[in-house]
Order: C-alpha cells, then structure tokens, then sequence
C-alpha cells in the first residue's frame, strides 16, 4: 500500500508543481521518449541479468506489495518452535525426525501454515534439526553452519534488489541517449519554422526529464524498497537459527523461546507476557 502512495505522491507533486507554472501536460506525451527510454531499460536488465535473478526480481516486486512479515507471522513460528523443543526436551531430538520428512504432515507444523508457506524456513530447519540429529557436531559448529546458509541466502535474495538498482544508475544516461536522439531531429529541421523546432526541443528534454524521474522517483526506492524486505525477512531465519542453538545448548524450551524472540526487531516482537501466552496455548494444544 505504501509503495502506491508513495508513487502517487511522486506524480502528483511533480505534475503539480508543473502545471503551477504553467506548463502543458500534453507536451510530456512523447511515446517515442518513453519507448527509447524503457525499451532500452528492458535490454539493459535482459542482458546483465540471469534468469532466476529475473525471477527473483518479479516474485519480490509482487510480494512488496504485501504487508511482509508482520507480529502474527513471529508469534506462530515463536509458538510451533516451543511445541518442537518441548517434544525434543520430554523425548530426545530423534522423535523430531517423522515431523521434518514430511513436514506438511506434522501434527505440529500442519498447524501453522504461514510456516509452511515459508518454503526456505522449513528447509533451513529441517535441514539443522537433521544435522542435530546426525550428532558429532558442537554448537559453535552448528552455529557457523547455520550462518552460512544464511549468509548464502541473504547474498542470493539480494540479487534482484542490486539488479534493479544498476537499472536505476542506468536510467539517467538512457535519458540522455533520448535527448541527444532529439536534438539530432532538430539539427536536422533547424531552417524550419521557430515553433516546429521548439516543439522538437521540448520532446529532447522531455527525455532528460524521464530518465531523471524514473530513476530517483522510482526505481531506486523500489530497489531500496526491495532490499528492506531481504532484510526483514531475514530476521524470521535469525530467529530459528537463535532458538535451535539455545535449545541445543540445553536451555529449557522457554529459555530457547525468549532466546528466539529477543532477535527479532522491536516492531514486530511480541512481548514477554504475549510469548507466555503463546507457551501456555501451546501446552494446552500439546495436552489435547
């Protein structure tokens, strides 16, 4: 919602603050400035982009336009990771294995679908779990591993966010490439009547002005934009990655749990009082 109110109030300023001074708003319809400009955009980003980043910049743009992790997300993971290290703690970390090989079908995780959705948390999770399972390893070691694959992920989900961002350094020059394109037409009507030439100048700057704005009024803060969610969807990792190492260390599951939820941000941190509602909900499920 926010990404379309900002754009909004992008374009209302500027063509507010034109048509204050007068200007025409039909002088900024040059299709042929918008078609040099974007088309050659469009190739900049297919050539110096690999497809599954393409794919990652599109899944990333769609899902911006959602409300991203919010408080209700990280209460049900905070509330499904205490069932997990409750059951580990009363009967050893081997009886995790059946809920983890098929994790849809777990009485536990089938529970909290926004985990499951979450298709690079259950693998993160699923994979640790097992790696505990497999024994032989310390909890510095499993912290390390663990860091690892977050650090991959974060490096890769990145990727569409630099992309659009070179598009947007990109833009300006694009803008420029228009603008010496119309100054070339009007070079070459320079006997013609005065209105004609001043005409076929205001379509060359017009492309200037579109580069200009795309790029500082759009497309870097989306890339921006994009680069926050990476960040805050990272958290919901860091905090699996947190309460998994307290409960390998030995912590008792709401040690693990307060572990887990002191990571996360404070926007979306539930309370201590709401993640002790969230245990005794928990056991109450677990004893039904």
């Amino acid at each position: 919602m926010l990404l379309i109110v900002g754009a909004v109030i992008v374009i209302g300023s500027v063509m507010g603050g034109y048509l204050m001074h007068g200007g025409n708003v039909l002088v900024l319809n040059q299709p042929s400035e918008f078609l040099i400009i974007g088309g050659a955009a469009l190739g900049n980003l297919l050539i110096g982009t690999p497809p599954s980043v393409l794919k990652q910049l599109v899944g990333q743009t769609t899902a911006i336009l959602g409300s991203g992790m919010t408080k209700t997300d990280y209460k049900e993971l905070l509330a499904m990771l205490y069932q997990l290290f409750k059951l580990g703690q009363q009967s050893g970390v081997m009886a995790l294995e059946s809920h983890f090989d098929s994790p849809a079908a777990s009485p536990i995780m089938s529970k909290y679908p926004r985990f499951l959705k979450n298709h690079h948390a259950v693998d993160f999770l699923a994979d640790s779990i097992k790696v505990i399972m497999t024994g032989g390893i310390g909890p510095h070691d499993l912290e390390a591993l663990m860091d690892q694959d977050l650090e991959v992920r974060h490096h890769e989900m990145g990727k569409a966010a630099g992309a659009l961002a070179k598009i947007a350094d990109a833009l300006p020059g694009l803008g420029i490439v228009a603008a010496v394109l119309g100054v070339v037409i009007t070079m070459e009507s320079i006997g013609g009547p005065a209105s004609e030439i001043g005409h076929k100048v205001g379509a060359a700057l017009v492309g200037t002005f579109l580069g200009i704005l795309l790029s500082y009024g759009f497309v870097q803060p989306l890339a921006t934009s994009l680069e926050a969610r990476v960040g805050d969807d990272g958290h919901y990792e860091q905090c699996i990655k947190t309460g998994l190492l307290a409960m390998y260390k030995g912590f008792p599951p709401m040690v693990a749990v307060e572990f887990a939820r002191r990571v996360l941000p404070s926007e979306v941190r539930p309370s201590f009082d709401e993640t002790e509602e969230l245990v005794k909900g928990a056991k109450v499920e677990a004893a039904a």
